[in-house]
């Protein structure tokens, strides 16, 4: 029986399958740590856990502060493609790095 680290790379290996507009995958822990990730070699599995807790934890500061409600996702654009952080229940959060001609909405769904 597999393990919920390997079930959880599985899906994420599937979510990259799915779309070639899907370039990396994280799930990582409101705490900043790694519960399963595939991404390329070069970036830092680290990193991206602590910047996708960092950036979820002010997303949910300033939607509460705006009074926008509870948060669901943050999305940053930069030149080379996107960011996009989904909040999954209240411990842990979906990091995908997106191609910068990616089409969002399929991505989204």
């Amino acid at each position: 029986m597999a393990s919920r680290t390997e079930m959880l790379m599985e899906k994420l290996r599937e979510l990259q399958a799915s779309s070639g507009e899907v370039e990396a995958a994280a799930i990582v822990s409101v705490d900043g740590l790694s519960m399963a990730s595939a991404l390329p070699a070069g970036i830092e599995e680290d990193r991206v856990s602590a910047m996708s807790a960092a950036m979820l934890s002010l997303g949910e500061r300033i939607a509460t502060e705006l009074t926008r409600g509870e948060l669901e996702q943050v999305n940053v654009k930069g030149e080379n493609g996107y960011v996009i952080l989904t909040a999954i229940g209240e411990e842990a959060v979906l990091t995908v790095l997106a191609r910068k001609d990616a089409k969002l909405g399929l991505i989204l769904l």
